[in-house]
């Protein structure tokens, strides 16, 4: 792992590594003014000891020098993170060293005799580098975390298997084709294979549903001026804005007919032509497709080209609708809480093992979306969610969950009786055909059960 991150100077430490013991001293005079440690050593044999004992944030290396070169030495590192900077010096302006120190990522190459401000000024800009690197690597190894706990909560086999999917395919350049219902997290798989993926560009999602069906070729391609009517200047699209990056096209199967074949052609042959031009501009961007509906049987329908739903469709990703994961409930609405939580800047609210069981019940036609929506909503009126979402599906279907007893459907419905008579009992035993005695008795017989 790299060393932590530090904006203060006198945190870094230094190895010297040259054959000449007067340049060795020197440095390590001038350079232990300001940085915490610097060691010097004669050859590399010495600096592999030392290196074994000690973190160095920078190598500052002679090339030429008995036994093993500088340059030898430093190659059998492994330079895969952005652990340690390096310096070489040498005496001889030798063309085929330099090109041999830039390819090892040199931070510097500098030539002897050097003048103290020089080294300096190298040193300074490679702890610099440095640290732009390290904050870097943290910052992907943040959104790794992220993704892993909590783009995509949950340890039901099907999310298993969803998450397996997106590390497997992640680092390649093939297209995706993510399928699955409104609110499953579509966008966040998109995400994920981004973040996880080696690519250097942005992530850009698009809509489709969202954009007027005469726009959107526009919006993607880009256009120069008076390409169309109100086409005042020129404008890039989102494929131009996305190179080196992931484009994410959510709703595709909203995409018109006729574009989905210039889509095609870009999938194809990764160039895009503005609108209102003939020159074509070579890209880089890696398309990752959504639908909410099926991709096969708008096919059939001939609703969407068979070419493109065959190239979109080479690592297809099919995401579980929640209620085929209800073993993921409970861990999603940890997560949502705390989430929440720290938005509103509210208290929790705690979930009892009866209000699982009622959410774990519920067939959640907006899926996660829903579900964090709802908690979003108990949280603002400090209520049981699974209440909300009794009263929801009472209204909605007039009818009560299907895993209710007995007892407690008439319960609830005393209690609904109660609401609309505004409390009035005798008027409340009216409507339900009974005494008022009978309905206190019975009223008080069934919350007793229900505790």
């Amino acid at each position: 792992m790299p060393a932590p991150v530090s904006n203060n100077t006198a945190a870094y430490s230094i190895l010297v590594v040259d054959d000449e013991q007067g340049i060795c001293d020197f440095l390590k005079r001038a350079l232990c003014k300001q940085y915490a440690l610097v060691d010097i050593a004669s050859d590399t044999r010495q600096a592999q000891q030392l290196k074994a004992k000690n973190f160095y944030d920078l190598l500052i290396v002679d090339i030429n020098m008995p036994g093993q070169s500088g340059l030898d030495w430093v190659q059998q590192f492994d330079q895969s993170m952005p652990s340690t900077e390096v310096i070489f010096m040498t005496g001889f302006a030798e063309l085929e060293n330099a090109i041999a120190a830039v390819r090892l990522g040199a931070g510097d190459f500098i030539l002897k005799p050097f003048r103290l401000e020089q080294m300096q000024v190298a040193v300074a800009r490679c702890f610099e580098k440095l640290r732009l690197s390290r904050e870097n690597y943290i910052y992907q190894q943040r959104l790794s975390r992220e993704y892993h706990s909590s783009s995509l909560i949950g340890n039901s086999q099907a999310m298993q298997r969803v998450n397996g999917l997106i590390e497997r395919v992640a680092t390649t350049k093939s297209s995706v084709l993510i399928e699955g219902e409104t609110g499953t997290g579509k966008e966040l798989v998109a995400s994920a294979l981004h973040q996880l993926s080696a690519r250097s560009g942005p992530f850009v999602p698009l809509n489709c549903a969202a954009i007027a069906p005469d726009l959107i070729e526009s919006e993607l391609f880009g256009h120069v001026k008076g390409a169309f009517t109100n086409a005042a200047q020129a404008r890039q699209g989102l494929f131009s804005y996305a190179d080196g990056g992931t484009l994410f096209l959510d709703e595709i199967s909203e995409m018109p007919l006729a574009l989905q074949g210039k889509l095609l052609r870009v999938l194809e042959e990764s160039k895009i032509r503005p609108l209102g031009t003939d020159t074509e501009k070579s890209i880089d961007v890696r398309i990752v497709a959504a639908s909410n509906k099926p991709l096969a049987t708008l096919v059939q329908q001939k609703l969407f080209r068979a070419d493109l739903y065959y190239r979109l469709n080479i690592l297809p990703i099919p995401l579980p609708p929640l209620r085929e994961r209800p073993e993921d409930i409970s861990a999603l609405c940890s997560h949502f809480l705390r989430q929440l939580s720290a938005e509103l800047a509210l208290g929790q609210i705690s979930l009892s093992a009866a209000d699982l069981l009622d959410l774990q019940a519920y067939r959640w036609p907006g899926n996660v979306r829903e579900l964090r929506n709802l908690l979003e909503r108990a949280m603002l009126l400090n209520c049981s969610p699974a209440q909300l979402l009794i009263e929801q599906d009472v209204q909605n279907q007039g009818c009560y969950p299907v895993n209710w007893s007995l007892q407690k459907v008439q319960l609830q419905h005393i209690d609904r009786v109660l609401n609309v008579c505004t409390g009035n009992k005798s008027q409340a035993a009216k409507l339900l055909g009974i005494t008022r005695k009978t309905l206190d008795r019975k009223r008080n017989t069934l919350v007793d059960c229900d505790d």
